[in-house]
C-alpha cells in the first residue's frame, strides 16, 4: 500500500475500526479522484468461533475501495457475487429499492428500472480496466451520487508492484469518467 498510495494523494490517515478492519483515507486525492477510502477487512482471527462463523458466512479478507470521483458515472448499478457477504447485502438493498436484476458473467447485475441495458453496456466498457485491477472481485458498485465507485476485491498479490496496481485503480476511475 505504501508504494502506491502516493499516486492517489499526498496524505493518508489511518485508523483501526475494531480488531479486524483498518481504514485508510485520502481526503484530498489527485484526479480522477476527489477522495478515496480504503478498508482492509480481515476475517476475524482473534476469537475462534467468530472466525468459524465468518467462514460459514463467506466472509474473507477483503480490500474495499470507496471513491468520490471528479466525474460521476452516468448510471447507478450493482454487480455482486451473491455467495459473498458483501454481495448479498448490496443485492438485498438494491432489491428493496425495486431495482431490476439479471445474471452477468456469473455475478448478479442490478440497476434502477429501465436502466439494466445501460448498466450492462457500462460494465462491458469497463471490463478491461476492472480486469487489470483484479481478475476476481466480489462487488462493483457505481453511483451518480458519492461515493461514486465502490469495489470489493480479495487482497491483491503482494508480489505485484503497488505503484502499478494503484495506477490500475486510477485507470478504472478515469474509464468511469470517460463513458459516453
Amino acid at each position: 500500500m505504501q508504494g502506491g498510495l502516493p499516486r492517489i494523494g499526498e496524505r493518508t490517515t489511518f485508523r483501526w475500526l475494531g480488531t479486524s478492519v483498518a481504514e485508510l483515507v485520502i481526503a484530498h486525492a489527485k484526479t480522477p479522484f476527489r477522495r478515496l477510502e480504503t478498508l482492509l477487512v480481515l476475517s476475524p482471527r482473534d476469537v475462534p468461533w467468530f472466525w468459524l462463523l465468518a467462514l460459514v458466512q463467506g466472509r474473507r479478507d477483503t480490500l474495499i475501495f470507496r471513491a468520490h470521483l471528479t466525474i460521476a458515472p452516468r448510471v447507478d448499478l450493482e454487480l455482486a457475487n451473491p455467495s459473498i457477504w458483501t454481495g448479498r447485502l448490496a443485492l438485498r438493498q438494491a432489491s428493496q429499492r425495486g431495482w431490476e436484476s439479471r445474471d452477468y458473467q456469473g455475478l448478479q447485475l442490478m440497476a434502477p428500472p429501465g436502466l439494466l441495458n445501460l448498466a450492462q453496456s457500462t460494465l462491458t466498457s469497463l471490463s478491461a480496466p476492472v480486469e487489470q485491477l483484479s481478475p476476481r472481485f466480489w462487488r462493483l458498485s457505481l453511483r451518480r451520487e458519492g461515493p461514486h465507485l465502490e469495489i470489493h476485491i480479495p487482497f491483491p498479490d503482494t508480489h505485484k508492484d503497488a505503484n502499478q496496481w494503484f495506477g490500475n485503480l486510477q485507470a478504472l476511475a478515469r474509464a468511469i469518467g470517460n463513458i459516453d
